[in-house]
């Protein structure tokens, strides 16, 4: 198990979110003091959390959460959970990590070879870039600061929980997310489903756009 320096609430404030298809939701807003990175994440505290919380890490997508691109399932994604999240009781921890944690403006470059025709994690190699740059140390932080430390995670993501489970978080089940498809998207998810095991039902995703190779490698 992973040590890591505590780290403490900053600021909570009450926030009514807003969504454009008209959902509405309170939330409580979290900062913190001392997380490892000195990013400002932020915790979004949704309904009334119970002992095995209901949580997703959610990586910032400018392109996707707030432009509405139609090239990832960022932006769905952040939708849905904020709901699935608030029925339950749980948090959201918004995490500044844009591009799996290359940032903007690689993320972008990695886009245009994208349309040149390489998948998003050969893109970054391309780029002498990590194919996912991400660490949750931060995240863990912020868990212990909230007083969490066991959850059911909302992720199709298996490496969330690897490094929650090695940071002495202790994750009791992997909850799949919806599978968010566009005619844009969709080379996108086919590459996290073979390239870093995300748990996409793969079956429906076949169906809805024609792959039929998806189960290989």
């Amino acid at each position: 198990m992973r040590d890591h320096p505590t780290a403490t609430v900053r600021t909570r404030v009450r926030v009514p979110l807003r969504f454009g298809d008209g959902y509405t939701v309170d939330a409580d807003l979290v900062t913190f003091h001392g997380l490892v990175d000195g990013a400002e994440h932020l915790a979004v505290v949704l309904g009334d959390p119970g002992p095995e919380p209901l949580v997703r890490l959610h990586s910032e997508c400018l392109t996707g959460d707030v432009l509405g691109s139609a090239r990832c399932d960022c932006g769905p994604q952040l939708r849905e959970a904020v709901e699935r999240i608030a029925d339950r009781g749980g948090v959201l921890l918004y995490l500044r990590q844009e591009g799996r944690g290359i940032g903007l403006y690689n993320k972008l470059d990695a886009y245009a070879l994208q349309d040149e025709g390489l998948d998003t994690y050969a893109a970054n190699a391309a780029l002498g870039l990590p194919e996912d740059d991400r660490d949750y140390t931060a995240a863990a932080q912020m868990l212990q600061a909230l007083g969490i430390d066991t959850l059911d995670l909302l992720s199709n993501n298996p490496d969330k929980a690897e490094q929650l489970r090695d940071l002495g978080v202790t994750v009791a089940r992997r909850v799949p997310t919806g599978v968010f498809t566009t005619a844009h998207n969709v080379r996108y998810l086919r590459a996290k489903v073979l390239q870093t095991r995300h748990t996409l039902p793969l079956p429906d995703l076949a169906d809805r756009t024609g792959l039929t190779d998806l189960t290989a490698g």
